[in-house]
C-alpha cells in the first residue's frame, strides 16, 4: 500500500489523539503538532501509511518525553483478561474452535487507539462476532494450519492480545509451534513484551520482539534476530491493519486477520470501512493454487 491523499488529515488527527492523553499546556501541544507537520511533509508517498505514521509517533515521543498510551494499555489488558474465562469456555466448547477463535481475534482488532479514542470491549467484540466476515478465507487457513508445523503470530494491540491468546491456544492444541511477536518499543497501543507478560501469553508460547517501534511490521526496520525467525518460518498469522499495510503482497504464506478501520484501506480492498477480514496473502504464495492441484 501507498500513502493516499486522505492519509494526511489522519496523520494530524492521530497526533492530536495522542497529545490529548498527555497533561501539558494546550499551547505546548499546538507547538508540537506544528513540529510534526515537518515529518508529515517529508512522508515517503511510495511507502505505506504505517511507515509515515512511525515517524510521527517517534517525533511525539521525542518531543513529549512520554508514552501517552502506557496507562490505557494496562487498563484494556486488565479489562480483556476479565472476559477471558467466558470467551475461552465458548471457544473450547465450539464445534470448531479454530473457526470461533479466529473470528474472536478479528473482533478484538477493534481495540485500536490510532483510530478510536475509547472502546467498550465486551459490547463491541460481541457485536463484531455477529457481523459477516467480508473476506473469509477460513477454509484456506484451516487447510494450511492442518499441514503446517510452525507459525509466527504477529500481535497488534493491547487488550486485543487476550483474544489472540485464545487463538494461539487453539493453534497449539492442533500441534502447531507458535512464536508470538511483539513490538521492540512503545508505539500507539501496540503490544510490547511488557503486555505479553502482563496477560500471561509468555506462559503459553514463545514470545519474541521484532526489534523496532515501527508501526506494522516494516522488515527494513526489524532487528536481525526477528528477521532470522521470520525467514525460517513458512507461515505467518498477521493481526491488524498496520501489519496488513506493511506486509501485503510479500512472497510469504500470510493470513491477515483484521478490521479495515479506515476508508483508505477499505477502498484499497474494494470494501467498506469496518469490514472484517480473514484474508490470505495475495503475494507469491497462494493456498488456492496448492489445493487446486
Amino acid at each position: 500500500m501507498k500513502v493516499d491523499l486522505e492519509c494526511f488529515p489522519c496523520f494530524v488527527r492521530q497526533a492530536v489523539f495522542a497529545l490529548n492523553r498527555i497533561n501539558m499546556e494546550e499551547r505546548v501541544k499546538m507547538e508540537i503538532v506544528k513540529g510534526i507537520l515537518d515529518d508529515i511533509k517529508s512522508a515517503d508517498l511510495d511507502k505505506s501509511p504505517a511507515h509515515a505514521t512511525t515517524y510521527i509517533y517517534r517525533k511525539l515521543k521525542e518531543l513529549t518525553k512520554t508514552d501517552p498510551y502506557s496507562e490505557i494499555k494496562k487498563t484494556y489488558n486488565e479489562s480483556a483478561l476479565k472476559l477471558y474465562p467466558g470467551f475461552r469456555d465458548m471457544v473450547m466448547a465450539a464445534p470448531e474452535p479454530l473457526w470461533y477463535a479466529a473470528r474472536l481475534a478479528i473482533a478484538g482488532n477493534i481495540i485500536d487507539f490510532g483510530i478510536y479514542q475509547s472502546v467498550d470491549i465486551n459490547a463491541t467484540v460481541k457485536k463484531a462476532l455477529e457481523k459477516t466476515i467480508a473476506v473469509d478465507d477460513y477454509e484456506l487457513l484451516k487447510t494450511h494450519m492442518g499441514r503446517a508445523d510452525r507459525v509466527i503470530y504477529l500481535l497488534d494491540n493491547a487488550g486485543e492480545i487476550v483474544f489472540d491468546m485464545l487463538l494461539i491456544e487453539v493453534l497449539m492444541s492442533m500441534g502447531l509451534r507458535v512464536t508470538a511477536v511483539v513490538k521492540g518499543g512503545a508505539v500507539i497501543n501496540d503490544v510490547t513484551m511488557e503486555d505479553a507478560v502482563a496477560v500471561g501469553l509468555d506462559k503459553h508460547c514463545m514470545v519474541v520482539s521484532n526489534g523496532t517501534d515501527a508501526v506494522g511490521t516494516d522488515l527494513d526496520e526489524c532487528g536481525e534476530a526477528f528477521l532470522n525467525i521470520y525467514q525460517s518460518h513458512d507461515t505467518v498469522i498477521s493481526k491488524g491493519q498496520g501489519n496488513f499495510e506493511t506486509l501485503v503482497g510479500m512472497n510469504k504464506a500470510i493470513f491477515f486477520l483484521f478490521q479495515a478501520k479506515c476508508d483508505v484501506v477499505a477502498r484499497h480492498l474494494g470494501l467498506y470501512a469496518g469490514a472484517m477480514l480473514l484474508k490470505q496473502n495475495i503475494g507469491g504464495f497462494n493456498e488456492r493454487a496448492k489445493t487446486d492441484v
